[in-house]
């Protein structure tokens, strides 16, 4: 029986163009409450930006579906738990837009130091007030990344060829590491002390949800700037209004809503707050490249390989998965006990094997 995908969110042709030449596709956007479940089930394979709502219900009715993809980085939209449950893989394209929200980052950053959106829009009501839109250099601030993964590394590449000062906290990333990118790392306080822009490039996970909040913004720096581009999560939008209000910070840039599309009214009537639809991967490049990273998956999957980036670790057959489970929850068990245990962050790892798991492939664990 030939394969079925169904497109539910806009994707970018080349991507189509790739899952037409494995399988028959079907692309309907715009879906009514509803609507997705009813079909769902006379599909292999679903593929979705972020307006789809993967939900439990969905996935339950997903009866053939084999694997979910996501064409972008974030799976905020899917439910992964059920996913798991049901046996579908859900796969995404984390590489694709890294370049894209790095530039949009330092977009902001420019144009707050500089004032341009105010200044475009009083130049265009025919003023011209120059000493009004009095701006900052760059070079030799500091840069405070919150979160030095791919997106953040990129950030700094950039930030370190405007002469800027780099700090970053992310318990995640070792010391040889940061220091390839010329990057200290400090803890998230010190970060907010001594830097005169902090940037987020955070996920949104119960541990970093709220974890710029009244406390977080009465340590920045006063005269700071804050951008977010990666998750509107992360940040408690009435006391940001209210730190901006106040004068603490000179200045916010917003990418990321927790509600989106809707943006909070507060925002909008706030001072100094620079504020964007969510264009961090909105360029040619990185809806091509994501979604032809997620076509080629979607296929491998129906195929019969192994996807390049599975989400839900069940890149595996049914059958090797289920011999590793209890592997995979002793590995899970050691990784969390190491994380209390450690003083410093982790710079190798040496696992052993012995015994019959000697004949899986062990790469998961």
């Amino acid at each position: 029986m030939e394969c079925r995908v169904l497109v539910t969110d806009p994707l970018a042709r080349p991507g189509i163009a790739r899952l037409e030449a494995a399988c028959r596709v079907d692309v309907r956007t715009g879906l009514a409450p509803g609507e997705l479940e009813r079909i769902v089930g006379d599909y292999d394979a679903l593929v979705v930006r972020s307006a789809t709502q993967v939900t439990a219900e969905v996935l339950s009715c997903g009866t053939r579906l084999r694997v979910v993809g996501r064409a972008g980085t974030g799976v905020d939209n899917v439910d992964l738990e059920a996913a798991t449950r049901c046996g579908i893989l859900v796969v995404n394209a984390p590489t694709s837009n890294t370049i894209a929200v790095a530039e949009h980052t330092l977009a902001l950053l420019l144009a707050l130091a500089r004032n341009v959106v105010p200044a475009n829009a009083a130049t265009h009501a025919g003023e011209w007030q120059r000493s009004r839109f009095m701006g900052c250099e760059l070079r030799g601030r500091t840069l405070g990344l919150v979160g030095l993964g791919r997106v953040g590394s990129a950030v700094a590449v950039r930030a370190r060829a405007l002469e800027m000062r780099l700090l970053a906290h992310d318990p995640l990333v070792s010391t040889e590491r940061a220091a390839q990118l010329d990057v200290r790392l400090v803890d998230l306080e010190e970060l907010l002390c001594t830097s005169d822009v902090v940037s987020l490039h955070a996920p949104a996970t119960e541990r970093t949800r709220g974890m710029i909040g009244a406390r977080e913004l009465g340590l920045v720096k006063p005269g700071a700037r804050l951008i977010n581009c990666a998750r509107g999560d992360l940040i408690v939008e009435e006391e940001l209004v209210e730190a901006l209000t106040s004068g603490r910070l000179a200045g916010a840039a917003l990418d990321v809503y927790p509600d989106e599309p809707h943006v909070n009214p507060l925002l909008r009537e706030s001072p100094g707050l620079l504020l964007t639809p969510h264009l961090g991967a909105s360029t040619e490049e990185a809806q091509t490249e994501a979604s032809l990273e997620v076509a080629e998956q979607v296929a491998d999957v129906l195929c019969g390989r192994p996807p390049r980036y599975p989400v839900n670790a069940m890149a595996l057959s049914v059958d090797e998965l289920s011999f590793l489970r209890p592997y995979l929850d002793l590995a899970e068990r050691m990784g969390r006990l190491y994380a209390q245990l450690a003083e410093d962050n982790l710079a190798h790892l040496q696992i052993s094997f012995a015994g019959e798991v000697l004949e899986h492939d062990t790469s998961m664990l």
